[in-house]
């Protein structure tokens, strides 16, 4: 599951990248599209990494994981949340201006945020992921799992919406496989619908 996550992260920065690299110079109606996702990749980036500071990292640590790797992810997180600042920042003004000056300096600080997100989710992937394979039976895992099911249905759709858009077979079941079959077809079927109309359309034309 936190590899699927993982893979739409990775898949929506390197959207960006590619649209910012090609975007028409004076394009507003394409800089309002980027905006439009780029909203949707800033909520699920931040809420994602709050929830591993808030809820994963004291069931990690409680099943073993040391407090030096935990510190060491949060420094990650915080390397992050400044790209991503700069990020969001360079993105509001390209919505305003749509100019190819603008739209160079957004791409130049969607790379900054590529870089440092993927080596995060490198990172967290060869040190965070063999604990959870290892003790996803625990009782301390098991309810981590739960506390992050605790999510309106509105967000719960637009999140499953986004990580299946465009995942890999692998990932489209391990995301199917978190919830009842009937319950993610509600759930991704109807309250996904907003993401499908509105963001979906910026990749998929």
């Amino acid at each position: 599951m936190n590899r699927a996550i993982h893979a739409a992260f990775r898949r929506d920065l390197k959207r960006f990248v590619d649209a910012l690299s090609a975007f028409p110079a004076g394009d507003r109606k394409r800089a309002e599209q980027l905006a439009t996702a780029w909203a949707n990749f800033d909520d699920q980036l931040v809420y994602h990494h709050e929830g591993e500071h808030e809820i994963a990292w004291p069931a990690l640590e409680a099943v073993g994981v040391s407090r030096e790797l935990l510190t060491q992810m949060d420094a990650e997180h915080e390397t992050m949340a400044a790209a991503l600042a700069s990020a969001r920042s360079a993105m509001g003004t390209l919505r305003s201006t749509a100019s190819a000056d603008d739209a160079q300096a957004a791409l130049a600080a969607m790379r900054e945020l590529q870089t440092v997100t993927v080596r995060h989710l490198d990172h967290e992937e060869a040190e965070i992921e063999p604990v959870y394979l290892a003790k996803k039976d625990s009782p301390e895992i098991k309810a981590m799992g739960r506390k992050f099911g605790q999510v309106s249905p509105a967000r719960g759709g637009r999140f499953f919406a986004w990580a299946i858009d465009g995942a890999g077979p692998e990932e489209q079941a391990a995301l199917a496989d978190t919830i009842p079959a009937p319950v993610f077809a509600i759930i991704n079927g109807v309250f996904g619908r907003s993401y499908r109309k509105n963001v979906a359309p910026v990749w998929h034309g």
